[in-house]
């Protein structure tokens, strides 16, 4: 009887959990004006986690720590520990963001 009441707290809990997760999972909007460039978009990730893909098909991830006027600073690259890499604005071709979670 007593095994009963835990199992039933428990599933009570984690329907609990899954619907307010829900509630509090939010979805990034991605706001593009005509102006926009590839540094404009790195600007506005300034702090935020992205993969950058470049003209010659590789794909880097990390953080976006500066940009400049020629040049991204991206730190704490994913896959290769005590590295950070600077990329040059003119090689990016895409910027990929994560914009909603599970």
């Amino acid at each position: 009887m007593k095994t009963r009441g835990i199992i039933l707290t428990v599933f009570v809990l984690v329907l609990c959990f899954g619907f307010f997760e829900s509630l509090f999972a939010q979805e990034m909007k991605i706001e593009l004006s005509k102006d926009y460039g590839i540094k404009e978009v790195l600007t506005g990730y300034t702090g935020k986690r992205v993969a950058i893909r470049l003209d010659a098909g590789e794909e880097l991830e990390g953080i976006v720590t500066s940009v400049g006027d020629h040049l991204v600073h991206i730190s704490k690259l994913s896959k290769r520990d005590f590295y950070d890499a600077v990329i040059r604005i003119d090689k990016i071709d895409a910027v990929i963001i994560r914009v909603r979670s599970n």
